[in-house]
């Protein structure tokens, strides 16, 4: 599977943590390997699909994208629930 990821969502990982990147990079390999898990959003996100994790007490979201084939999978956005979804509509 061929991984691909947003602006916005470099510019996020570049601000992170050693521990919340590694954490981030599990969470991707799972989502790797069953791309399904996240819950699909509706409406104005239709399309795109959320998976939620924790780094120590702090929840983040990843949003992200498969394509019809599930051959290539974009991330969108990462960050905490606050303004997430309104951010997400923007791009």
């Amino acid at each position: 599977m061929k991984v691909l990821q947003s602006g916005i969502f470099s510019r996020t990982v570049k601000k992170l943590h050693a521990n919340e990147k590694k954490a981030l990079d599990r969470t991707i390999k799972t989502i790797i390997d069953n791309p399904e898990l996240g819950s699909l959003k509706i409406g104005d996100l239709s399309g795109v699909r959320v998976f939620k994790f924790k780094v120590k007490e702090k929840q983040y979201l990843l949003g992200y994208r498969l394509n019809e084939d599930k051959v290539i999978l974009t991330l969108l956005a990462l960050g905490s629930h606050e303004n997430f979804y309104r951010d997400m509509k923007k791009q």
